[in-house]
């Protein structure tokens, strides 16, 4: 059993007959009254995100997980196929485990969340940011560029992404995996 002191970003927990991810928390200490810790928390099993309020002190019950490296093989239509970069077994997970399905491209390796207990992924973890090729975008115009103008442009993953208007077609971006944005063009 763990307490409230314990919830940091990417702890799972059993809560509500399920395991969430703590994926934000502010510990508050408000002038009147006992101090609590406002968390988000993502549901590794649908996916669905809650809010939730702990009262500082509150025992909470942690899972043990267990992190592996995993490589993108294929999506299939239902299911994401992984293979373990250290024993070469191969997983499959649904969309709703993984954060941002739409930026990961074939031979991604990812971080993956195993339960010590029943040794079953809970969720899949990306790098900081991922280098795509835009392969579909409106041509930019010279000159537009003195505002934040930005203009929708597509990946080779099929992602929506808004980019700068200077980004042509064939331009690499890096992408911020958490928010799904622009980040910089790379240069080759």
């Amino acid at each position: 059993m763990a307490s409230t002191s314990d919830i940091r970003n990417g702890l799972c927990i059993r809560f509500n007959h399920d395991i969430y991810k703590i994926v934000e928390f502010l510990h508050v200490k408000p002038g009147k009254g006992p101090a609590f810790v406002r968390t988000k928390l993502k549901s590794v099993t649908t996916g669905k995100v809650i809010d939730n309020t702990f009262s500082a002190g509150h025992k909470i019950e942690d899972v043990r997980v267990e992190t592996h490296k995993f490589q993108f093989l294929y999506n299939d239509g239902e299911f994401y196929h992984f293979m373990n970069t250290e024993d070469y077994t191969q997983i499959r997970l649904l969309e709703a485990a993984l954060d941002r399905a739409d930026l990961m491209k074939e031979g991604e390796v990812v971080t993956v969340l195993i339960n010590t207990e029943d040794n079953l992924p809970l969720s899949v973890e990306m790098p900081a940011s991922v280098i795509l090729e835009v392969t579909q975008t409106e041509p930019g115009v010279k000159g537009n560029t003195a505002t934040n103008a930005t203009k929708p442009a597509t990946v080779e993953t099929g992602a929506e992404v808004m980019v700068p208007l200077f980004i042509n077609e064939g331009d690499k971006i890096k992408i911020e995996t958490e928010k799904g944005t622009y980040k910089e063009r790379i240069k080759e």
